[in-house]
């Protein structure tokens, strides 16, 4: 089976698709990482909006197992771009879905604990769907595309926010809260309404590269068609936000807890606790603790700002 380690991650430029193709890379897998806007020189450019780029880098490489973490997952940004998100997320989602299908390809699909509304947590993988925003429907709406894809092999992973290795502060929503820490800004409002799990990149890394050695050591025994993963600690922004200046010895007095609902504020669900005791019985245990995971992730960032 050593021959077929060959693994196809999309949106590899991005914080989970750099984990994950680490990992996999670490694991010796051949690795072709994708990216678009930020390929560099080590990453393919590949627009995966275009059906004909990716058939031919599907035909090149051969993979075994195509890890499609690429995504529009900024809610704010997607509620002012719904025509581009449902490009890249539903429809560049499709075509990878039929290509994968066509060569025998087993198919990963990254959505979100978004596709719930929130109300009835925690949410077991088989409980029904009620997204509330854009983001959330766009990635249903491509869960629906792999799980109508005639003769795919797939299965679908559920997480909620994550962070880690950030190449920058704003590109997680939990690494981003530094800026309001370190601003000092009187009397700072921090959401204290909706319950988070913040999830560290690597620990879904490892359930992908897992659940790939699962499909290629028993072929024949596909993994269930939806699975969670997830962090265990639930925190709000403002608990997060209050743990990072505790860790750092940071300023904290001018924080404080919003326990208001913005009227005019892209929709979020109040507390999408993903159960994850289906992955859990198959042995995965990645859990980073938070101040364990956001230490490493944000104390070059804090030192930068003290000097």
């Amino acid at each position: 089976m050593a021959a077929n380690r060959r693994v196809v991650i999309t949106g590899a430029s991005g914080l989970l698709g750099r984990a994950v193709l680490a990992e996999f890379s670490g694991k010796g897998w051949s690795t072709t990482g994708l990216a678009f806007s930020r390929s560099g020189e080590t990453l393919r450019k590949v627009d995966l909006r275009d059906r004909a780029a990716v058939a031919d880098v599907l035909t090149e490489t051969k993979p075994s197992v195509v890890v499609h973490a690429a995504a529009e997952r900024r809610p704010d940004v997607v509620e002012k771009n719904a025509e581009a998100t449902e490009a890249l997320n539903v429809s560049a989602t499709q075509f990878l879905a039929e290509e994968c299908a066509s060569r025998g390809i087993f198919l990963f699909y990254i959505s979100t604990d978004y596709v719930f509304d929130g109300t009835k947590p925690p949410y077991k993988p088989d409980a029904t769907p009620n997204p509330l925003n854009t983001y959330g429907k766009s990635k249903l709406a491509g869960e629906g595309v792999v799980r109508g894809t005639a003769a795919l092999k797939a299965s679908i992973l559920r997480v909620p926010v994550l962070y880690g290795a950030v190449e920058y502060i704003g590109e997680s929503a939990i690494t981003v809260l530094l800026n309001a820490v370190l601003a000092k800004k009187p009397n700072t409002k921090v959401n204290h309404v909706q319950r988070r799990y913040p999830t560290h990149v690597n620990d879904v890394a490892t359930v992908c590269h897992g659940m790939a050695e699962h499909v290629l050591a028993n072929p024949s025994s596909v993994p269930g068609t939806h699975y969670h993963w997830s962090g265990n600690e639930m925190m709000t922004k403002y608990d997060m936000s209050v743990a990072i200046a505790d860790i750092f010895h940071l300023d904290k007095d001018h924080l404080v807890p919003d326990t208001t609902a913005d009227p005019n504020a892209t929709p979020r669900p109040h507390d999408c606790q993903l159960d994850c005791t289906g992955l859990e019985a198959l042995g995965f245990i990645a859990h980073t603790p938070f101040k364990e995971g956001i230490t490493a992730a944000l104390a070059k960032y804090v030192e930068t700002a003290s000097n």
